[in-house]
């Protein structure tokens, strides 16, 4: 069995996107043959795969369609931002996407078992090709919501930020599109987190208010105040985090004398009609997934030793 060096490792796996120790395997099997060993990890086909999958995706794409009344919010997670670009990827979202808005199915383990719209394998298979004969890398359906009703949708900077809004309206979904459309770009643009205070945890506002009136415990002249303007100076800074914090109280983007409630009141008068955001949901890719950063050539030649 052949010695093989570091930098052969490095450029085997720079060519075919596989593990370090498949690649040092293959040089190994093949006397360091750069060609056979690419054949040779080819060969392994699917194998791949399950090398691969605990590698960190974070890249990746966040894609929102609406057909009719039903709408799917959906992430799908690559290595690098270079695979998330490919057509591959791109069909294999858009294919998944449409499973989920045709088959509703209760979550990513039950979608993967459901034939892919358009073909004939399931979307697990052909997750499964992908990631281990075309593409190379790890790859993750992390999540997905399905939604019915009046729905509009915004995709920020081709698939970084994607935003779903679900609207309680008589109006007809093309009047309020572009209503639900500004309500997405503006969770999309500030990611409240509430939708309305109704939604705000008492707890989260009785901490907030314990932490005012301890700083104000620690300034000399907010101390020597009565405790009832204490208290009043305290509500008063809760409705500011109301209008911090909740999408509905937020000054609008696009007109701030407006806030986001404001604005889609407005709205819906001049349309005659009524307008009610009874859902915003938000996903940013790759959010909470911790990127390793690794020194290649530090952990190549540590592995050979």
């Amino acid at each position: 069995m052949a010695k093989v060096s570091v930098q052969e490792i490095k450029e085997l796996m720079k060519s075919t996107g596989v593990g370090m120790m498949d690649c040092k395997k293959a040089l190994e099997a093949n006397d360091g043959d750069m060609d056979k060993a690419i054949e040779f990890l080819r060969e392994k086909g699917l194998a791949t795969q399950a090398k691969k999958s605990g590698r960190a995706a974070a890249e990746g794409v966040v894609t929102a369609v609406v057909e009719g009344n039903v709408g799917v919010l959906l992430e799908v997670n690559t290595e690098t931002d270079f695979a998330a670009n490919t057509d591959d990827i791109k069909n294999f979202v858009s294919g998944v996407a449409k499973t989920i808005i045709d088959n509703n199915p209760a979550d990513v383990d039950a979608l993967k078992e459901m034939t892919i719209s358009g073909g004939t394998a399931t979307v697990g298979e052909v997750l499964t090709e992908l990631a281990g004969m075309k593409i190379r890398e790890n790859i993750v359906i992390r999540r997905f919501v399905r939604l019915e009703g009046v729905l509009a949708s915004y995709i920020h900077n081709g698939g970084s930020i994607g935003v779903m809004v679900k609207l309680d309206t008589e109006l007809t979904a093309d009047q309020v599109s572009a209503i639900g459309k500004d309500v997405a770009m503006q969770s999309a643009a500030l990611n409240a987190p509430y939708l309305c205070r109704e939604q705000v945890p008492a707890e989260v506002i009785e901490k907030e208010k314990e932490i005012m009136l301890a700083q104000m415990a620690e300034d000399p002249k907010m101390a020597s105040k009565p405790e009832q303007v204490r208290v009043k100076i305290v509500e008063g800074k809760v409705g500011k985090y109301y209008s911090e914090n909740c999408l509905l109280e937020q000054a609008f983007v696009k007109d701030d004398k407006l806030s986001v409630q404001g604005y889609v009141d407005a709205e819906a008068k001049k349309l005659g009609g009524t307008i009610k955001v009874v859902d915003v949901i938000r996903y940013e890719r790759g959010e909470g997934i911790e990127k390793k950063e690794d020194n290649l050539a530090d952990e190549v030649a540590k592995m050979i030793k």
